[in-house]
């Protein structure tokens, strides 16, 4: 009957059916079909929500529609435009810094690849680059909002395995930064070769002083947010709230480019955002309960540990699950759908769980832009007008880059935990 349940969601997946409705109506008629007692839907499907730290998601996405809306971003490119200055390739390396420094105020991959490329693909493509290139590269770009702090996938992860979330993001930042070297330098390489960018000019009627100070209060917003969290100020929760404020500071009062009408159309895409986010919270959270309780994820779980008794071995199996899987399902489902799986895994060699939440979600933003359901893909190919599969070959080199990166994280735990240790932050 278990495998019965994940027969259904993935034909249902094959059919084209959104991810919340595949898996909640296996997880239904499993319940139904099972006796498992059909009248738990109702209290698991607001169980599954009624969580503080999961507070945090809706006001993080509202606070990053905020602060795109206010105009940050395109003072953010500004500025990073001049830092770098005229050379081939500069416009890539604008694109996945911005994006890496974006995702710590966004915490969602789509967001950051919609609010970058918005405004770099255009740019970019006039300045020579091919749509596939650009498209692929902030794609890329983009995924590593779930990476670095504030993720919206780490809270998650938090709240699913009872971990810190602010030791989370704090394990987060070097990832993340790893992240974006390792878009960047195939991305450099590749413009240089070909030369792309190579006839850009820059925008010289600002002075490096004048775009930082036009950017300030943008680069301000990750210092407010995160030195909060880490200096013991607020919760991951009130961070949000915190972040939101500011924001809503930014564009009425710094700004002036919010309008109450502009606000209230940032409060109904932010609630669309947050009720798809927490429509899937629910109905994964009801599948994950329905296949633990008929013994599926503890089947699973004792056949992995069967398959070697080398740790290493095992960890290869969990990336190469969860990069497959990264390509089909979307990171807040396969955090429900595996980590029940992976837990008693985890506790049995002994990994530590910030560690492993902050590898398995570099695994996961990787999905973000690989084909075939690549979401970031299709918000990046849909600005640059062409197909997605006109990027297949141009996501190539960033897929591998980013795997390596990955390769070093798992091998190398230390990289990963070297923050939280420095400052004793406890799981």
């Amino acid at each position: 009957m278990g495998f019965l349940l994940f027969g259904i969601f993935l034909v249902l997946l094959l059919l084209g059916v959104p991810i919340a409705v595949s898996i909640g109506v296996a997880a239904i008629f499993i319940i139904w079909k099972a006796n498992l007692g059909i009248t738990i839907v109702s209290p698991n499907f607001y169980s599954g929500i009624a969580k503080f730290p999961l507070l945090a998601i809706p006001l993080f996405i509202l606070a990053g529609f905020i602060l795109e809306r206010c105009g940050i971003s395109e003072r953010l490119v500004r500025f990073a435009n001049i830092l770098v200055g005229e050379r081939k390739g500069a416009l890539a390396i604008v694109a996945v810094a911005v994006c890496v420094f974006f995702g710590g105020i966004s915490g969602s991959g789509p967001a950051d690849a919609a609010a970058i490329g918005a405004i770099l693909i255009p740019a970019m493509i006039h300045e020579g680059y091919p749509r596939g290139f650009t498209a692929a590269l902030i794609a890329g770009a983009g995924s590593t909002a779930i990476v670095v702090p504030v993720s919206i996938a780490l809270i998650i992860y938090g709240a699913l395995t009872n971990t810190s979330i602010t030791t989370l993001f704090a394990a987060g930042i070097i990832p993340g930064i790893i992240a974006g070297l390792s878009l960047v330098i195939p991305a450099y390489i590749i413009s240089v070769k070909k030369g792309y960018g190579e006839h850009r000019k820059d925008e010289k009627h600002l002075t490096l002083f004048q775009a930082f100070k036009e950017a300030f209060w943008g680069l301000l917003a990750p210092v407010i947010i995160l030195g909060g969290l880490y200096g013991g100020v607020f919760t991951p929760t009130e961070a949000a709230v915190v972040a939101v404020f500011y924001g809503i500071f930014l564009g009425f009062v710094v700004y002036r480019t919010l309008t109450f009408k502009k606000f209230y159309e940032i409060l109904v895409d932010s609630s669309n955002a947050s009720a798809i986010v927490m429509l899937i919270v629910t109905l994964a959270g009801l599948f994950s309960w329905a296949a633990s309780t008929l013994g599926t994820l503890d089947r699973i779980s004792h056949y992995l540990l069967g398959l070697s008794s080398n740790q290493y071995a095992i960890l290869f199996f969990i990336n190469l699950i969860l990069f497959i899987a990264g390509m089909l399902i979307d990171a807040i489902s396969i955090y429900y759908i595996f980590l029940p799986i992976f837990l008693p895994i985890i506790a049995r060699f002994h990994w530590d769980p910030i560690w492993f939440g902050v590898m398995m979600t570099f695994n996961l933003a990787i999905g973000q832009f690989t084909p075939p359901v690549a979401v970031n893909l299709y918000v990046t190919t849909h600005l640059a007008n062409i197909n997605i599969e006109d990027t297949f070959k141009a996501v190539i080199p960033f897929i591998v880059s980013m795997l390596i990166a990955l390769i070093l994280l798992a091998i190398f735990p230390e990289i990963t935990l070297f923050i939280p240790h420095l400052f004793h932050m406890g799981s």
